[in-house]
């Protein structure tokens, strides 16, 4: 055993993923086009979950809060954050769609159908094996 394997220089780099979103959107040879999804770092996520937490009132507490995460909101973040192609930050891209931000590019390009498995994908190459989607449905019920 040797703490080695662990010097960032040994660590296998995650690769990032292509992914066929839509048939709605083809190259020049009709073939769907491939996005390209890369992994955050836990830092990077983090920091993501922290810009989308809000505080609450607990309730009967009179005076004390909770911080809640915006599920919605932090899934278009996360997946406008893991998107490397196209360019969701792209100022023609988010012309042609009338809106501004990646997130609402996103939403704006992709059918529901569409963004929700987009959605799963992106929490899945960035290694959550539980979507928060699933964790949104349970808590519901």
């Amino acid at each position: 055993m040797s703490l080695s394997a662990f010097l960032a220089q040994n660590a296998v780099r995650t690769e990032h993923v292509l992914f066929a979103v839509s048939p709605r959107f083809v190259d020049e040879d009709g073939e769907a086009e491939q996005w390209e999804i890369r992994c955050l770092t836990a830092a990077e996520d983090e920091s993501l979950r922290r810009s989308c937490a809000r505080c609450v009132p607990v309730p009967g507490r009179r005076g004390q809060y909770m911080s809640e995460t915006d599920a919605g909101l932090y899934l278009g973040r996360l997946a406008a954050a893991c998107t490397v192609y196209p360019d969701l930050n792209d100022r023609s891209l988010q012309d042609s769609y009338g809106v501004m931000g990646a997130e609402e590019l996103l939403r704006a390009m992709l059918t529901a159908g569409e963004y929700a498995v987009y959605l799963d994908k992106v929490q899945e190459v960035c290694g959550f094996a539980r979507t928060m989607q699933d964790e949104v449905n349970e808590a519901k019920n």
